[in-house]
């Protein structure tokens, strides 16, 4: 779709997700996979100081490769994360994030800390976003095996009224 860049005050959606690209001439050279494409082509929509909300899987915040976070960070700022159960949806069980972002005047050199992630588990990586924010994680993360046999793990609410901590959690983003 032809959408005029730095015009819109909001983008939001459940971006697609998946382990391929789209074309388009303007992000080809970044080589994209769906969902970080949606987030890329997003900010480039949304004007200075606009904000782009979105529900995504872990693997934004969480892969290994920091490229898609590094990106965003130059481009906006994090105003905060929320990281959903994986029974968060109806039929699925994924571990999800809403990740609420800013549009930067000027790209920033220096990377913040949300871009980086720590081991958690033996071979598991974390985004040091919701190591240091605990509250903004809506359970507990458990270990587990991916259908590749590799070490993974779910965010698990086992006690909490999710539609209450979800509350709580929004009160905590920032409120301009």
């Amino acid at each position: 779709t032809e959408l005029e860049n730095n015009f819109y005050d909001v983008a939001i959606s459940n971006v697609p997700f998946g382990n391929y690209g789209v074309f388009d001439k303007d992000y080809n050279k970044e080589n994209f996979k769906i969902h970080d494409y949606f987030f890329a082509k997003s900010l480039d929509k949304v004007k200075v100081g606009g904000v782009v909300a979105f529900i995504t899987t872990k693997n934004t915040m969480d892969k290994m490769t920091p490229e898609i976070r590094e990106y965003l960070a130059k481009r906006s700022d994090l105003l905060g994360a929320i990281r959903l159960p994986k029974n968060a949806f109806p039929n699925t069980e994924v571990t999800t994030d809403i990740i609420f972002l800013q549009k930067r005047e000027k790209m920033r050199e220096e990377m913040p800390e949300w871009v980086n992630t720590e081991e958690y588990f033996t071979d598991v990586h974390i985004n040091k976003y919701f190591l240091d924010h605990p509250e903004m994680v809506m359970g507990e993360f458990h270990k587990v095996s991916n259908q590749y046999g590799k070490f993974d793990f779910d965010v698990v609410n086992k006690d909490g009224n999710l539609n209450e901590m979800l509350e709580e959690a929004i009160n905590k983003l920032p409120h301009n």
